[in-house]
């Protein structure tokens, strides 16, 4: 989900069709469960764990400090890849044949925990120490059902020099400010379009919501989908016009070319996560990484906001080896580890305090998606969201690349969400 941000919501999507059939919920959420207490001493036995892309190809390194830590215990890790991970999770929950813990996409959360096939997080694992908005997307119904592993957020990606072109030595801090300065990036720097925004389609709506929740926009309402309120619609609005001013472009294409649109400057801003550095750097060469800089998300009403994704851990129910199995999600939320971790694989940790190592607190890009991941916030966990929110996308393609009237289409969104339910 890092490397490839809407993976996850593709292929979560045919499953959720399947939860359709559980319709609208009256009840709402179930009363928030806490685990049994994981045993003190020592972790033995051996434990199965799964994970997907990089960090399963990576993980087996980590897992030898867990066993000499624990020399009484085994950790056999799996690594799957993620075209075919959901479709793996859903037909081993069904022949209940699990892993004992598992990497698992923060939007599948809802599915696997209202499926009934995650163990609840125990009481005696403190989760106080993550960025919030990263712990809640463990939650389902009010109970946390992991830990977030690794977490990334977006930002603003902008090319100073060319910002200094433009009159601008920092980046704006206001929506207005944003806007005003994309247009001048076409006027003064000399770009072809101001900034490169979504247009639509699979998983733009990650890019609309900070905004949305910037103005203090929820999408969860007493227990049921919320999607037609003056917050996101504001958001809209506001997304919408960058299309029709001519700032962004309304035809572009579904495969982006941001890397190399944003060295040659025909793109001089984009608004993405943390892998983006790496890329942009890679396509830019030696001495591009001191041509841009990163900002938060422009403000709203109710301050700045953006989305927060990345992976939970789990431990799944029918583990026969359930204390060694927390115990080894409780070694991958420890500070050091998570540290560790991040010069593995670049996964920027989840535990705040773990931000203190020289190796992120350093650096002064990193230290921006520090602070914004301290207000970064996750959709809701219901079961149909992969199935809801694909209405979103869909209707904000027509917002942006046929100037559709944003109102119209939030009501849209509204029905077809009242009419799925959130599947709890």
């Amino acid at each position: 989900m890092r490397r490839r941000p809407t993976t996850a919501l593709v292929l979560v999507a045919t499953a959720a069709l399947a939860l359709s059939a559980c319709g609208r919920s009256e009840s709402g959420a179930g009363a928030a469960t806490t685990g049994t207490d994981v045993a003190s001493g020592k972790a033995t036995g051996t434990i199965t764990v799964w994970a997907m892309g990089a960090e399963g190809e990576k993980l087996p390194d980590l897992a030898k400090d867990f066993e000499a830590q624990n020399p009484g215990a085994k950790v056999n890790v799996t690594a799957i890849p993620w075209d075919a991970a959901h479709d793996k999770f859903t037909t081993a929950i069904t022949a209940n044949s699990t892993p004992d813990a598992a990497m698992v996409g923060t939007t599948w959360m809802g599915e696997f925990a209202g499926l009934g096939a995650l163990d609840p997080l125990p009481g005696n694992i403190d989760s106080a120490g993550f960025f919030p908005g990263a712990q809640e997307t463990t939650k389902v119904g009010g109970t946390s059902y992991g830990i977030p592993w690794y977490v990334e957020t977006r930002l603003v990606y902008y090319r100073t020099d060319l910002a200094k072109k433009a009159g601008y030595t920092e980046a704006p801090t206001t929506w207005d400010g944003l806007k005003e300065m994309a247009k001048a990036m076409q006027d003064k720097a000399g770009a072809t379009w101001g900034i490169g925004l979504q247009a639509g389609g699979t998983g733009s709506w990650q890019t609309v919501m900070p905004f949305a929740w910037g103005e203090g926009a929820s999408l969860d309402a007493d227990g049921k989908y919320s999607f037609d309120t003056p917050q996101l619609l504001k958001a809209v609005q506001y997304y919408q016009s960058f299309f029709t001013d001519g700032i962004s472009d309304k035809a572009a294409p579904a495969q982006p070319t941001t890397e190399p649109d944003f060295v040659s400057g025909k793109v001089p801003m984009f608004i993405s996560g943390p892998w983006m550095m790496s890329a942009v750097e890679k396509v830019g060469g030696e001495g591009f990484k001191d041509k841009y800089a990163v900002a938060k998300i422009p403000a709203g009403s109710a301050g700045s906001s953006s989305f927060v994704g990345g992976s939970d851990f789990v431990v799944f129910k029918n583990s026969k080896q359930r204390d060694t199995a927390w115990k080894f999600v409780q070694f991958l939320a420890d500070p050091e580890t998570q540290a560790k971790w991040y010069g593995m694989s670049t996964d920027l940790p989840s535990v705040q305090s773990a931000w203190d190592d020289s190796a992120l607190s350093g650096d002064d890009k990193l230290a921006v998606f520090g602070d914004q991941l301290t207000t970064a916030k996750a959709p809701p966990s219901f079961p149909t969201w992969e199935q809801v929110v694909a209405s979103l996308d869909s209707e904000l393609e027509k917002v942006t690349k046929t100037g559709a009237d944003p109102a119209a289409a939030l009501k849209t969104v509204q029905q077809q969400a009242d009419s799925i339910g959130t599947g709890q």
